[in-house]
């Protein structure tokens, strides 16, 4: 692995961005709670962030595409990130809060979609090896959870913000480290981004990553809480989502082999199945320990396959000047719009529907897999191949 270019750099990019997940999904309801917000609340400022995904990774990809300049970009949306995340310490109500998390995400969102880009490019013929880069992220996570879940047995939530605004100051310093500026590429491609989502089965990828990420809404808002209400330590509480994490890190150490024998579309397709049967599980299986087991195993699908995949598929499918904006669509519609449209929902009603709130999950997942059943197609299919110069695909031009 050490063979990759910069692999360490760019890891370490990774171990410190998801990390600050490991903190923020887990535990910042819980510190929320302890402040004194309602599941209501909580669930609209869970979703804050998500939302302000919709827009600005559009925006930034956008302007990383026009202007080349996407490292400086990276830069200084993670410097502006971790200055305004200092407000939390001083916002003293629910709709401060919100104007503190959401002026912070703006900035934090230009961040992951551009690095993603940054390192598919930095990698080049490589780039099938991208999981092996990618793995770093979902160890930083475990190492985050598995901590922060131990010492908040002992020391008192408010470390939260603390722990979050650290990681921050420590991920800038990683986008430093990288040589050099990564120049993106801004050759023209024809038709341009609408003649690329005008392709089949584009729109339904997209529909599928909006809902693989809204059922995860209870999960990502709720899944401490609940375990928690259920007598469940957050030693354990922790220990189960580093698990789910490790299944995850499996399936990146194989994904470059499995992409060889296995198409994309079908990842995609087992993927969404897959987390469907997760979701049922925790709904109606909460209360054994062995099964909470068998359905943080099945992150390895609901997350790092599925993740996997789409990542291969966006850079197979958005070519040359448009990458950055294809990798942002990802970022807004599935992690914006989708995860926000799930920590909303899932906060209305948790009041009222506690653990049955997964069952919902578990039928938007398998509806995302009929859909990406019937209407996902593969890359490297000639109906999908973007138009060349001429407005012709590849297997339409006529032999010379």
């Amino acid at each position: 692995m050490t063979d990759l270019p910069y692999y360490w750099r760019l890891s370490a990019f990774y171990l410190c961005y998801f990390a600050l997940l490991g903190v923020l999904v887990p535990y910042w309801g819980l510190y929320l709670r302890e402040d004194g917000f309602s599941a209501a609340e909580i669930g609209l400022l869970m979703a804050v962030p998500q939302l302000t995904k919709i827009g600005a990774p559009n925006l930034w990809g956008w302007l990383a595409d026009v202007t080349g300049q996407r490292l400086r970009i990276i830069r200084a949306g993670n410097l502006l990130a971790a200055l305004l995340f200092t407000g939390v310490f001083f916002a003293d109500g629910f709709w401060s809060m919100l104007l503190v998390l959401a002026a912070f995400s703006f900035f934090w969102n230009a961040v992951l979609a551009q690095f993603e880009v940054v390192t598919l490019n930095t990698l080049g013929r490589h780039s099938d090896r991208y999981s092996q880069v990618r793995l770093w992220g979902s160890v930083g996570f475990i190492l985050a959870v598995l901590v922060l879940g131990r010492v908040l047995d002992d020391a008192p939530v408010s470390l939260v913000p603390w722990v979050l605004l650290a990681l921050l100051w420590a991920i800038w310093l990683c986008t430093l480290a990288l040589p050099g500026q990564q120049v993106a590429s801004r050759q023209r491609t024809p038709g341009g981004l609408m003649a690329v989502l005008r392709q089949p089965g584009v729109a339904v990828f997209f529909l599928c990553a909006f809902l693989m990420q809204m059922s995860h809404g209870p999960y990502y808002t709720f899944y401490t809480i609940y375990l928690v209400d259920l007598g469940v330590s957050r030693t354990l509480a922790g220990q189960l989502w580093a698990l789910g994490v490790m299944a995850e890190v499996g399936v990146f150490l194989l994904m470059h082999r499995l992409l060889a024998h296995v198409s994309l579309v079908a990842l995609i397709r087992v993927s969404l199945l897959l987390a469907a049967l997760r979701w049922l599980m925790i709904g109606t299986l909460a209360d054994s320990l062995l099964m909470l087991l068998l359905a943080q195993l099945l992150h390895a699908a609901s997350f790092g396959s599925f993740h996997a995949a789409a990542i291969a598929w966006l850079h197979r499918t958005f070519r040359g000047g448009l990458a950055g904006q294809g990798q942002a669509l990802y970022s807004s519609l599935g992690f914006g719009a989708g995860w926000a449209a799930g920590a909303t929902l899932s906060g209305l009603f948790w009041d009222r529907l506690g653990g049955t709130s997964f069952l919902l999950a578990a039928g938007v997942a398998l509806l995302a897999a009929i859909l990406a059943w019937f209407g996902l197609r593969d890359p490297e299919s000639p109906s999908h191949r973007p138009p060349d110069a001429d407005g012709q695909r590849a297997t339409d031009r006529p032999a010379p």
